[in-house]
């Protein structure tokens, strides 16, 4: 069962999802929340497993919300809702570490599956910016926000791990991977757990701006 959280400013809508989620199966809404400030105090009774997350929110918004939920629980998952295309927002949320942007405008069917899918470990990215977001990173990898790695532990690094590192810089989620490598999505979870901690980064997000930025291939080993 996926525990999900709501969090949004808007009544209407936080009624409105948890009454819809709570009839989908495998999913169980353990509750709700105004603004990031109660986000955060929910967090200190109760771990959810996937936070819908409104972006504009008052006291805390969205994005605040997920930078401080991410540098503390980074196991929780979060999907941005929106029902603004506002790329500071889509940049920013996902650079904290969200792993979905989905506009308000969805349907119940694809949130659910979003839901799904960033549970299982993949992104989740609505259509009509997922353009952007890749034009984004394209930037990133040649622009000055630089992540280092350490060539001591790029050495440590094996070739199961190295066709990893490559298949999340395309994007590809937990069980792409795995049907791809021939692996348990298990495995592949474990294996990026390991090389997020060989290379000292936060999570697959920045994992994949380091594979992107640095054509990683070129530390290979030959």
């Amino acid at each position: 069962m996926i525990k999900v959280l709501i969090a949004d400013d808007q009544e209407l809508i936080r009624q409105s999802l948890q009454i819809v989620l709570s009839i989908k199966e495998g999913i169980s809404v353990v509750g709700t929340a105004e603004n990031g400030k109660k986000v955060m105090d929910f967090l200190k009774k109760e771990r959810p497993d996937v936070i819908l997350m409104d972006v504009r929110m008052p006291e805390m918004d969205g994005v605040q919300c997920t930078k401080a939920i991410k540098e503390r629980y980074p196991e929780i998952k979060i999907i941005i809702l929106t029902t603004f295309d506002d790329d500071e927002f889509v940049f920013s949320a996902l650079k904290y570490g969200a792993s979905g942007y989905l506009l308000k405008g969805i349907s119940m069917d694809e949130l659910d599956k979003a839901i799904h899918t960033v549970y299982n470990g993949g992104a989740m990215i609505n259509p009509e910016i997922a353009s952007k977001v890749v034009e984004f990173f394209s930037e990133m990898a040649q622009s000055n926000y630089d992540i280092t790695i350490e060539a001591q532990n790029v050495e440590e690094l094996t070739d199961t791990e190295w066709e990893i590192i490559k298949l999340v810089g395309r994007g590809m989620s937990n069980k792409e991977i795995a049907d791809k490598v021939m692996l348990s999505e298990g495995t592949v979870r474990n294996y990026i757990s390991t090389i997020l901690s060989k290379l000292n980064l936060r999570d697959r997000t920045q994992l994949a701006i380091w594979e992107v930025q640095s054509g990683s291939v070129k530390y290979r080993r030959r």
